[in-house]
């Protein structure tokens, strides 16, 4: 969808499982003016409240989290706030920013709680022009040992992924569109993107979804922009491809029907060999764009 297209009351981008036409994931992504606030109920899904730009403050039943956000999402990982299903929340801003939902369906009503930008793991997956670097700040374990996922949530998965001009993620072709014990989990995935502008122009990327021979047969070849969005819900996806000159940036939210939290994948079998490329290429020297920040000192002396 291009930006726009998704808009809807409020929301810059408003993807539900309704509109998506399939059952679990959802998106949204609010901007609030200065001393703007916006308020929902977080009805049967769980949300994560991401700032892509600015500072807020969340506040869900009796609790208050402040969150300290960031620039732009080009510049440093940002704190988030945890709600969970059944509750009311408020989102408010004194500066005004662009702060992204990330939700999803889920059974269990787990507590609301503040994630630090000191605890998100930062990885970098891939070298050469696969080099990527990913945020997982509420990633699931997944089936090789990378991205453990430890901050909890029910249902959700969610991870930002940036990737210098000129290279490819989302790479080699990938797909979790079906379950299979060990190997592959049904998840349903949207891709959020931001394209950073150089020489004061905008930037602009690409994404593949190809089918899989599985559900509906999903086949996009889509030119994006800040603010665009694709929708997964079956299918081999990516590459996702960033121009050069032009760093992309997307937030990845996934959740599926399977019993367990997990990001499992299958590789596209004509493409899966690039892996056994990567330990003969260094790291793009450009990563990592930025590192979490280091954890405050932990109080000393007298805590009576």
């Amino acid at each position: 969808m291009a930006a726009g297209q998704a808009a809807n009351g409020p929301y810059d981008v408003d993807v539900d499982p309704a509109r998506a036409g399939w059952e679990h994931s959802s998106l949204r992504v609010l901007t609030l003016p200065p001393h703007g606030s916006h308020t929902f109920p977080t009805g049967d899904s769980e949300w994560i409240v991401l700032p892509l730009s600015g500072g807020c403050t969340v506040r869900v039943a009796d609790l208050t989290f402040a969150l300290h956000g960031r620039p732009d999402v080009f510049s440093q990982v940002t704190d988030f706030a945890y709600l969970p299903r059944d509750s009311r929340a408020l989102i408010s801003s004194e500066a005004g920013g662009r702060f992204a939902l990330a939700g999803a369906r889920c059974e269990r009503a787990l507590p609301a709680r503040y994630g630090p930008a000191a605890g998100v793991p930062v990885e970098l997956r891939g070298t050469g022009s696969c080099s990527r670097q990913v945020n997982n700040f509420a990633s699931a374990p997944a089936g090789d040992g990378a991205a453990p996922g430890g901050f909890a949530c029910d249902r959700l998965i969610a991870v930002e992924v940036l990737t210098p001009g000129g290279n490819w993620s989302s790479y080699p072709p990938h797909k979790h569109d079906e379950s299979r014990p060990g190997e592959e989990s049904e998840l349903e995935e949207i891709y959020y993107f931001e394209i950073a502008a150089a020489h004061g122009t905008p930037g602009l990327g690409y994404q593949r979804v190809s089918p899989s021979g599985r559900g509906r047969g999903t086949d996009v070849l889509a030119e994006v922009r800040t603010g665009d969005t694709v929708l997964i819900p079956d299918g081999w996806h990516g590459p996702s491809i960033a121009a050069p000159g032009h760093a992309m940036y997307y937030l990845n939210v996934m959740a599926g029907p399977g019993p367990e939290r997990r990001w499992l994948i299958r590789d596209h079998p004509d493409h899966a060999w690039i892996r056994d490329t990567w330990p003969d290429q260094p790291t793009d020297p450009r990563l990592p764009l930025y590192t979490a920040p280091a954890a405050p000192p932990a109080p000393t002396g007298d805590a009576r």
